[in-house]
């Protein structure tokens, strides 16, 4: 009679580390090695990373580690995407105007990239971009979805700074956090708010000219 089995010896030195490494995928989806060396080195090893993988496929997920962007990412188990009662879902799910707000903060990620070690944005910065980019969310909505990416490691800030001069930095994992599906979707309506805008604009300024005595 086949069933599920797990074979695993994990050292005695790294007892600890193997169950925050566990705990922390559970609880926030990432492990980013620019905040968590000790985790991220722990289980970047290849050894270690099996050992990760083989517990978390007992209860459908699995590991996946990025060395290029040094992250360690939860992610449903393949095997199990066609299993009845198990949710075919990412394992991080945000709103709609969220993931609006994602994509504002991975723009910004992408225009930092490279100009210094560390990878920040000031609020008020922060701010104007999601102003330019026209994201439906007042200041409760911002703030919630905020404390939201903090939690899941997308980003990290200090709650109780709330000055313009407040800085956030940006994690790699912003670009792993999106379900595809809705990310598509998202994106789709962006650009066809946009097209329709321009299309707007482009209308007004062809209009016919009045005669000027």
């Amino acid at each position: 009679m086949s069933g599920l089995k797990l074979d695993i010896s994990v050292k005695e030195e790294n007892d600890l580390l193997f169950k925050r490494c566990i705990r922390k995928l559970l609880e926030s989806t990432f492990v980013v090695g620019d905040k968590e060396e000790k985790l991220y080195s722990f289980i970047s090893r290849e050894s270690n990373r099996q050992d990760v993988s083989d517990y978390l496929r007992m209860i459908g997920f699995d590991v996946l580690v990025d060395t290029n962007v040094r992250i360690a990412m939860l992610k449903p188990h393949e095997a199990d995407d066609e299993a009845v009662g198990l949710k075919r879902a990412n394992v991080v799910a945000f709103t709609t105007e969220q993931y609006h707000l994602l994509l504002v903060l991975w723009e910004v990620y992408l225009e930092n990239l490279g100009y210094s070690d560390e990878n920040v944005v000031m609020l008020g910065d922060l701010i104007d971009k999601v102003r330019a980019y026209e994201v439906d969310v007042d200041s409760k909505k911002l703030s919630t979805a905020m404390k939201i990416f903090k939690k899941y490691d997308l980003i990290n800030y200090d709650p109780k700074d709330k000055s313009e001069d407040a800085i956030i930095t940006l994690y790699p994992s912003l670009q792993f956090g999106w379900d595809i599906a809705q990310f598509q979707t998202v994106s789709a309506e962006y650009m066809k708010n946009n097209q329709l805008e321009d299309d707007e604009q482009n209308a007004d300024s062809d209009g016919p000219e009045e005669d000027v005595e």
